[in-house]
């Protein structure tokens, strides 16, 4: 038994106990990461150093690919450090450490994609009036508006959580700490929490899905009343990117929470959750840059620039 004031370690379950599959899920899940680090970071950087991607949409997502590299970083080491050493033993702070940056980062997530939604919006409803609409400090108030609100929620989960009583074990079932697993560790009465985590959760769902969805319509209207074959599809392609990552992310979230009680269990939770920690934000930067022309010609700029000055060619 465990208390509040004795408990200074979680166990954690992870994804398998078979021995045999460690090397192989090591293996696969570092490779994951190293793709999501190298990715990411490019993105980046090929963001940084191109002026032609000097622009709200690129300014976005510059910031989701931050996002996306602390994200998954919050979780993936842990995961990978477990199947090289069977380490499972995670300290009471590294715990809290970890929920903090998962749920802060992941809450990010959604409201920066609802703000490429919108940029989106301004760019094919209203053309003549975007660069007045997206302004430098419209895109800051944006940006720092879905960091404030990730970063307060995230404290509000860690604050509720970890002020619990855990005396029925110190076991989490499942690779990293999330909030479901530990309330069900907890001895207090979890009611005020289930409640904070519906709201919080519905809140932040349903507002970004509404800000996206809305957007889009007005997009699709929009492009259905354009005469010109040329202009809708460019008005198609400059949305396909983020449209496939605002299909991919919300998938995921559906898949998750929107099943029926009689098929939800804890290991389905788990597949889905790498899926949605690990393997989402590997994703991102492949699709905006297969997807889009303009990070295609800028990587060739840059990729041309570095390998003139290192002499491999004129």
């Amino acid at each position: 038994m465990y208390n509040i004031s004795e408990l200074t370690e979680f166990i954690l379950v992870g994804l398998t106990d078979a021995p045999f599959l460690h090397v192989p899920l090591f293996i696969i899940f570092t490779l994951i990461y190293l793709t999501t680090l190298v990715g990411n970071l490019g993105m980046i950087l090929l963001i940084l150093l191109d002026s032609r991607l000097h622009t709200p949409m690129y300014f976005f997502l510059c910031n989701l690919s931050l996002v996306d590299c602390v994200y998954t970083s919050a979780v993936t080491p842990k995961v990978i450090e477990g199947f090289l050493t069977e380490n499972k033993i995670i300290s009471y702070n590294a715990c809290a450490t970890q929920m903090f940056f998962f749920a802060a980062f992941g809450i990010i997530e959604n409201f920066i994609l609802a703000s490429m939604a919108y940029d989106r919006h301004a760019a094919v409803c209203k053309p003549l009036h975007y660069s007045t609409t997206m302004t430098t400090m419209v895109c800051a108030l944006l940006l720092a508006g879905s960091y404030i609100s990730g970063l307060l929620q995230s404290s509000i989960h860690v604050a509720f959580t970890f002020h619990l009583s855990f005396c029925h074990s110190n076991v989490i079932n499942h690779f990293f700490c999330d909030v479901p697993p530990l309330l069900a560790l907890s001895c207090s009465s979890i009611y005020t929490n289930e409640i904070v985590v519906f709201l919080l959760a519905t809140f932040n769902v349903a507002f970004t899905l509404l800000v996206i969805l809305t957007s889009y319509l007005l997009i699709f209207a929009a492009i259905l009343r354009m005469r010109s074959a040329k202009s809708r599809k460019k008005a198609i392609s400059t949305c396909a990117s983020h449209l496939t990552t605002v299909s991919i992310f919300y998938g995921t979230i559906i898949f998750m929470y929107l099943q029926p009680s009689s098929s939800h269990s804890m290991d389905m939770d788990k597949m889905a959750s790498v899926f949605y920690t690990m393997v989402i934000p590997m994703m991102n930067p492949l699709v905006y840059s297969l997807r889009n022309k303009e990070v295609k010609n800028a990587f060739r700029k840059v990729a041309g620039k570095a390998l003139s000055s290192l002499g491999l060619v004129k």
